[in-house]
C-alpha cells in the first residue's frame, strides 16, 4: 500500500471509532484525493476547529467553492455539526475526515462523482 492508502485507512478508522460513522470508502478516497498535497503536510492535514478564521476559510473555499453551496448560517451550522461529530475534545481532526463529514452532512456526494 502507498502512503495515501495508509492515510485513507487511518481516516476510515477515525470515522469508525471517533465519529461513530461507517465510512463509504470510495467517497472517502475521492475526498482525500481532493484535499491534494495538504494531507501530507503535518500542519495542513488537520483542521484547527477552535480557529474561527480557519472555519471561515473552510466555509468559503470548500463549502461554497467546491461543494457549490449558498452562503448562509446553515453552512457554519454544518461545520459545527462536523466538529460535534468528530468530538470537540479531539485535538487532531484530519482535514479529509472533516471534509467527508461535511459532504455527508450537506448531501453533496455528487460533487465527487
Amino acid at each position: 500500500m502507498g502512503k495515501r492508502d495508509d492515510l485513507i485507512a487511518k481516516y476510515a478508522d477515525d470515522l469508525k471509532n471517533k465519529c461513530k460513522v461507517t465510512p463509504d470508502i470510495a467517497l472517502l478516497t475521492k475526498v482525500t484525493i481532493g484535499c491534494g498535497p495538504s494531507i501530507y503536510d503535518n500542519d495542513a492535514q488537520t483542521v484547527a476547529a477552535s480557529d474561527k478564521a480557519e472555519l471561515e476559510r473552510i466555509e468559503a473555499n470548500f463549502l461554497i467553492k467546491k461543494l457549490g453551496l449558498k452562503a448562509g448560517p446553515a453552512l457554519m451550522d454544518g461545520i459545527n455539526a462536523a466538529v460535534e461529530t468528530y468530538g470537540k475534545s479531539e485535538r487532531n481532526k484530519f482535514r479529509a475526515v472533516f471534509y467527508y463529514l461535511l459532504v455527508k452532512h450537506f448531501g453533496r456526494e455528487a460533487a465527487y462523482k
